[in-house]
């Protein structure tokens, strides 16, 4: 093993516990490998994605780097910024350790770019308390009618009903694409991405706005929502002022962070559900809107890049984060150990789905997505029509192919 070789791993999640794991890991990995120096740096999800083009046009770059994949990641391997490994990929058995999904996230023209670590999914968490004040029962949540009608009791009740981050926008996106993804399933986006009929201004995704806008409509929202961060309103949905938050798993380490006691709702107050069908709609009942975030190596970068990341996705280590429940992590033989009650409930969930999206906003490419989310925080605020939000995302996506 060369001297003094130093590796670069730059995150972005905020959560201590998580930052704890990395560093034993890194310290591990260091001992078996005398002269190897792994470096891990952290920034906000945010600032990350504002800076990660800067980064990978450095002479200094991160050698490792957080990638959500799809078309973000389809613009850096055109770019000729990211290393193909399929190679060490596909050498001793390292390829199969991983759900074939989460390969299949990372192949583009059937080279290996990425090495994926963790699922996630969105669904409704929801604060049973509040729930039982208002006379809510999630159970009975199960069509959109069912949820605009919770959120009416909900505002009875005196209840904020739904805590969003809409200074940030993405979490908004979460509405609109899940919205189109309960009317027309995965043939609706599949046939937008070929260019078919309308495209993204089709029917299905002017319908998921028109929905959008009868919960916008009913103003379910914390005042301020516009102007509130994804780790804001984590820290509010744990702080107990509002019902429910439409987010990814990853929301449960950002509402311990930012939430007053840093603690949040612990789990016996806190549930889970998927998010509701759509009369009529065309999608799967159990299709699942989430991500399949990996680790990416930027071109160059030393052989113990790679290696450190055989060593991290080892299914011992996994089992570690999974009984931590940091995340849900995408290698086999991980499920078993996943100890919290809600996250067995989301591990249930997409494990039935024949079909998981990967967000819009990733799946899409940068420009692309960026306009997602500017049209879902603009249906939230009533700022757009749906007709017009469907026309800006197709006209995105013709400019961007």
């Amino acid at each position: 093993m060369a001297a003094d070789v130093n590796v670069r791993l730059m995150h972005v999640d905020q959560n201590p516990e998580i930052r704890a794991f990395y560093t034993d890991l890194a310290q591990r990995f260091e001992s078996s490998h005398p002269g190897v120096k792994v470096e891990i740096q952290y920034l906000e999800n945010e600032a990350y994605k504002k800076k990660l083009t800067t980064l990978l046009q450095s002479p200094d770059r991160p050698n490792i780097l957080y990638s959500w994949g799809g078309g973000v990641m389809r613009e850096q391997v055109k770019a000729g910024v990211l290393e193909d490994i399929s190679a060490p990929m596909s050498a001793g058995g390292w390829k199969e350790r991983f759900l074939p999904a989460g390969v299949q996230a990372y192949t583009l023209d059937n080279k290996i770019y990425g090495v994926p670590f963790q699922l996630s999914q969105v669904g409704f968490f929801y604060n049973k308390d509040l729930f039982a004040k208002a006379g809510v029962e999630a159970q009975g949540i199960k069509t959109w009618d069912d949820l605009l009608g919770a959120v009416k009791k909900f505002q009875a009740a005196g209840i904020t009903p739904i805590i969003a981050g809409g200074g940030d926008k993405w979490p908004l996106h979460f509405y609109w694409s899940h919205l189109a993804i309960r009317v027309g399933g995965k043939p609706a986006f599949d046939a937008a991405l070929r260019g078919e009929g309308k495209g993204f201004a089709g029917e299905t995704f002017v319908r998921a706005g028109e929905l959008f806008k009868q919960l916008a409509d009913l103003k379910p929202f914390q005042p301020g929502f516009l102007g509130t961060t994804f780790p804001q309103s984590s820290g509010q949905f744990g702080d107990g002022k509002g019902a429910m938050v439409l987010m990814l798993n990853g929301m449960l380490g950002s509402m311990k962070a930012n939430s007053a006691d840093k603690i949040g709702i612990p789990d016996d107050k806190l549930g889970w559900m998927p998010f509701p069908t759509v009369a009529g709609g065309k999608g799967d009942p159990t299709d699942t809107l989430g991500g399949l975030n990996g680790w990416i190596v930027t071109k160059g970068s030393p052989k113990e890049a790679v290696e450190f990341l055989r060593f991290f996705s080892e299914a011992q280590n996994q089992r570690i984060a999974a009984e931590k429940g940091l995340y849900l992590p995408a290698i086999k033989g991980t499920n078993d150990a996943i100890k919290r009650p809600v996250l067995r409930l989301l591990v249930e969930n997409v494990s039935n789905a024949k079909y998981h999206q990967v967000y819009y906003d990733q799946m899409l490419g940068a420009s692309v997505g960026a306009v997602v989310n500017d049209i879902s925080a603009d249906l939230a605020a009533g700022r757009i029509k749906p007709a017009d939000a469907a026309a800006a995302v197709q006209q995105a996506w013709k400019l961007a192919n």
